[in-house]
């Protein structure tokens, strides 16, 4: 069972993409409070921040390329409303 993505047993759960953003807009928020401070443990942290807006930028690239691959090949999902996985086993 998922806490937060949308499944059989969570139709009402989120895209990974939609929480990928999320999580994204957080720590853009969090950049922006630090990103005056000179000291070197702000700029590192600021730096490895940076890094991580990265690597989920990427994250939410794949997950809209694997939501388009579904829309394409099954329609778009019904999960939402109880309707069965696309793929994969229930």
């Amino acid at each position: 069972m998922t806490r937060f993505l949308v499944s059989d047993n969570n139709p009402g759960g989120y895209k990974l993409e939609d929480i990928l953003g999320v999580l994204r807009a957080d720590i853009m928020t969090r950049c922006l409070k630090i990103s005056s401070d000179e000291r070197p443990e702000a700029r590192h942290v600021l730096a490895n921040n940076m890094r991580v807006l990265n690597h989920i930028t990427d994250a939410i690239l794949l997950a809209e390329d694997s939501t388009r691959v579904l829309d394409k090949a099954f329609g778009r999902s019904t999960a939402f409303t109880g309707g069965a996985p696309r793929i994969g086993t229930e």
